[in-house]
């Protein structure tokens, strides 16, 4: 009798599971025999603003959709997303709609790049879910082809410990050598880089660190973790010195800009050198070095530069090497600029201005705290 009952939960719980998947694919193809899902439910990323639809990247595209494919999104709440490029990373300009499988997740997800959240601004609750349709077969796919890259997480396929980690010291503009560095994230071994970084600002002998990407939660959680292996990091943290800020991507929100500000004034007011990280080193770390170097007078040149290291350390793309494929994720870092000069510093276009404006009238932070952050990135560390 009680393997009986075994056999009957089991069965249960198969039965369950077959039903919820066939809830979500609904109708592997459309009328026409075109791909199509239907009725999946969709889970918020309350971290970045983003849309969860509940299937894998790999169950999505066995039912037929391909990278550069563009496709329609119908909510059940009757919200609309019409002609969004599915990609597996975000290869649109900032505040444009995309359909990602980024790597590593679980599901697909549906955003606003740099956005504000999509989840809100489409009104969904956890009780809605997502129609998929195909618009156009490879509509993208050149753009996709052109812009598509990937990384490994083995050290031995780096030149060194600072390429694998993104580790490099900034010092555009009046930055002081020494002073200011960048890199991966030390403490978050989710790509296997964290005990490399934690090394290398060891040796940098950093004193403060602005981590971008994690709550104090976050940090404790990676403290936790067996493969936790970044004492350096562990010492700073537990003195006080690591300010957790947990932003998302959306440059352009109060939300970020008061962040950054919060970060840039426990910077002023704390000794270097200074360390900027996310999780990657990349996009919101990016985006905080751009903020950084316009302040202490960068030209666009020499900001540009810099944030392309990165494509150079994680996929070997420089100017030289792949001319196409490095104008093509420069578009990245001229959005970024391009939201500063558009929207900042009253029409004058001077970095400068725009940053400080930006840090002000967005962030909050105060002129005095600016002018103590500018003295201290431009000072040697004694």
């Amino acid at each position: 009798m009680k393997a009986l009952h075994i056999r009957i939960i089991c069965l249960a719980a198969v039965m369950a599971l077959l039903f919820s998947l066939a809830a979500c694919a609904g109708q592997p193809q459309g009328d026409d025999g075109a791909p199509a899902l239907t009725g999946c439910p969709v889970i918020e990323d309350d971290k970045f603003g983003g849309v969860y639809i509940d299937v894998s990247p790999e169950d999505f595209e066995a039912l037929g959709f391909e990278y550069g494919d563009s496709v329609d999104i119908v909510f059940s709440n009757g919200y609309e997303m019409h002609d969004v490029p599915y990609y597996n990373y975000y290869y649109v300009k900032m505040f444009e709609p995309i359909l990602i499988a980024y790597p590593g997740y679980e599901r697909i997800k549906a955003a606003i790049n740099c956005g504000d959240s999509l989840w809100v601004e489409a009104g969904l609750t956890d009780a809605d879910t997502a129609d998929i349709t195909l618009f156009e077969k490879a509509k993208y796919r050149e753009i996709w082809e052109n812009r598509n890259i990937s990384y490994t997480n083995n050290r031995e396929d780096y030149e060194s410990d600072a390429v694998f980690a993104n580790f490099r010291g900034v010092e555009a503009g009046e930055i002081a050598p020494g002073v200011l560095y960048r890199s991966a994230s030390p403490c978050d071994n989710k790509f296997s880089r964290a005990a490399y970084t934690d090394r290398l600002i060891s040796e940098a002998q950093v004193g403060f660190i602005m981590n971008l990407s994690d709550s104090d939660e976050d940090i404790k959680g990676y403290i936790a973790e067996e493969d936790f292996d970044s004492p350096y990091f562990l010492s700073l943290y537990e003195n006080g010195k690591v300010c957790p800020l947990s932003m998302n991507a959306n440059y352009g929100s109060e939300d970020f800009a008061k962040k950054a500000a919060a970060g840039f004034t426990a910077m002023a007011h704390s000794d270097g050198p200074y360390l900027i990280h996310c999780l990657e080193g990349k996009d919101r770390t990016g985006f905080v070095c751009v903020l950084a170097e316009a302040l202490m007078g960068a030209t666009r040149e020499e900001i540009t530069d810099d944030y392309m290291i990165t494509y150079k350390n994680y996929y070997g793309i420089t100017a030289e090497s792949d001319p196409t494929r490095y104008e093509v994720n420069k578009m990245q870092v001229d959005d970024m600029l391009d939201l500063l000069t558009n929207n900042y510093g009253g029409g004058t276009g001077d970095l400068a201005v725009c940053a400080e404006d930006y840090l002000i009238s967005q962030g909050g932070m105060s002129a005095d705290d600016i002018a103590l952050l500018k003295e201290k990135l431009s000072s040697a560390v004694e």
